[in-house]
C-alpha cells in the first residue's frame, strides 16, 4: 500500500461512487482528506470518522462548476493544513443523448459543465497554492468515451475529450513547476457482483481508485500528460 501519511489530498465530489472509494483509498494509506459536496450533510453521514477531526476538511455546498465557492474550499483548506499536495477532480456524470439536431442545448451545457468547467474550475482554484508549495499532482477522471465518438454519446464524449485536452495542457504548462497532471479513463463503473456475472461489464471504482493513487504516487513521479486506460476487460477479445 502507498503511504501518504501527510499528504494533503482535495477530492471533489467526494461522496460519489468512484469519488468515495478514491477518500477510502487515501485515507486508508494515511492522508489528510479535504472532501467537497455539493450538497449538506451528506459527507458527514458518509465518512463520520472524519467529520470533526482537525486532520480532515468536509466541505459541504460546493458547486465545484462555479468559482466562488471552490475558492472559498481551497482557502479553507489551505488555512488549516497551509499546503495542498495532490487534487483529484472525480465530479462528473453522464447522460444519454441524441442525434445533434434532437440534443436540447441545455443538453450541451449540463455535460460539459459538470464533467469539463468542473475541472478547470476546480484546477484554477488549486494549482497556486501548489505553486506556492513547490508542486503537487492532479488526476481527472475521463472516460473510455473520450476516445471516439459513439451513436448517442457526442456531447458525452464531446465533455470527456475536453478533460482530455485540458490535462494534456496544464501538465505542458506545470511541467517546469514541479506539478504533475494525469488523467485516468474508465469504462463503466459497477460493482463486484456485476464483474462476477460478466468480467467484461466494466470496472469497479475501487480498482480505478489504486490507478489514481499509483499515478499520486512516489512511483508515479515520471508520468505526466498521460489519459491510464482503466477499461478492465471490457474490450479484450
Amino acid at each position: 500500500m502507498e503511504d501518504f501519511t501527510d499528504k494533503v489530498v482535495v477530492v471533489t465530489g467526494g461522496t460519489g461512487n468512484l469519488g468515495s472509494s478514491v477518500v477510502r483509498a487515501f485515507q486508508a494509506s494515511g492522508a489528510r482528506l479535504v472532501v467537497t459536496d455539493r450538497n449538506y450533510g451528506r459527507a458527514g453521514e458518509m465518512f463520520p470518522e472524519l467529520a470533526g477531526s482537525m486532520d480532515h476538511l468536509l466541505m459541504d455546498g460546493i458547486d465545484v462548476t462555479e468559482p466562488e465557492p471552490m475558492q472559498r474550499c481551497v482557502q479553507s483548506a489551505a488555512d488549516q493544513f497551509g499546503r495542498i499536495d495532490i487534487l483529484v477532480n472525480t465530479v462528473g456524470g453522464y447522460r444519454q443523448g441524441a442525434p445533434v439536431h434532437e440534443t436540447q442545448v441545455e443538453t450541451w451545457d449540463f455535460l460539459l459543465n459538470l464533467n469539463a468547467r468542473s475541472v478547470f474550475v476546480s484546477s484554477r482554484a488549486v494549482i497556486p497554492v501548489m505553486l506556492r508549495s513547490g508542486g503537487g499532482r492532479i488526476v481527472n477522471i475521463g472516460s473510455f468515451a473520450a476516445l471516439a465518438g459513439r451513436s448517442g454519446e457526442g456531447v458525452y464524449s464531446a465533455a470527456k475529450s475536453a478533460v482530455l485536452r485540458l490535462t494534456e495542457s496544464m501538465a505542458a504548462d506545470y511541467a517546469s513547476q514541479n506539478i504533475q497532471v494525469n488523467a485516468v479513463l474508465p469504462a463503466a463503473l459497477v460493482s463486484d457482483a456485476d464483474l462476477r456475472a460478466d468480467p467484461t461489464r466494466g470496472v469497479t471504482p475501487e480498482a480505478v481508485a489504486q490507478v489514481v493513487l499509483f499515478l499520486c504516487s512516489e512511483a508515479g513521479r515520471i508520468i505526466s500528460g498521460a489519459s491510464i486506460p482503466a477499461f478492465g476487460r471490457r474490450f479484450s477479445s
